[in-house]
């Protein structure tokens, strides 16, 4: 059960972090296209500073939307609908395990207290500390 709650815990974790990422590229993609006329407008005026002053926010947006594109390695940029759709079969999978991982947690939760009722009912718990302290008493006295 330990092992199997923690695997489902790492799907959800990769998930979110997938999903956030995902969503800064999509935010990205948007401010590119949103932007992109205006940074054509910035280039054919010969990279004019009152252009850019006028402009400045809109092309600073194109110039981390452009940053973000080369940070992914030569690979292409993802279309919106591709990103979507992975996007939303990260949800489903993420979905899945989340259900998978409360009934597992609460699986443990029952063996853990089934475990603690048994061991007090046989007084397991009472003779492991007489022992540990039996133990301290050793090592005190023969100090």
């Amino acid at each position: 059960l330990t092992a199997r709650y923690n695997e489902l815990s790492t799907i959800i974790k990769q998930s979110e972090q997938r999903m956030t990422e995902i969503s800064v590229l999509q935010t990205h993609i948007n401010n590119y296209a949103k932007t992109k006329k205006i940074y054509d407008a910035y280039r054919q005026s010969g990279f004019n500073p009152q252009f850019f002053e006028r402009h400045r926010e809109a092309l600073l947006l194109h110039k981390a939307a452009k940053d973000a594109f080369n940070k992914l390695d030569g690979k292409k940029v993802p279309s919106r609908q591709e990103l979507n759709e992975e996007f939303h079969r990260l949800l489903t999978t993420k979905k899945e395990a989340y259900a998978e991982y409360r009934q597992v947690k609460k699986e443990m939760q029952e063996y853990l207290i089934a475990k603690h009722t048994v061991e007090h009912i046989l007084g397991i718990d009472r003779r492991n500390k007489e022992e540990q302290q039996r133990e301290e008493d050793k090592q005190q006295n023969g100090r």
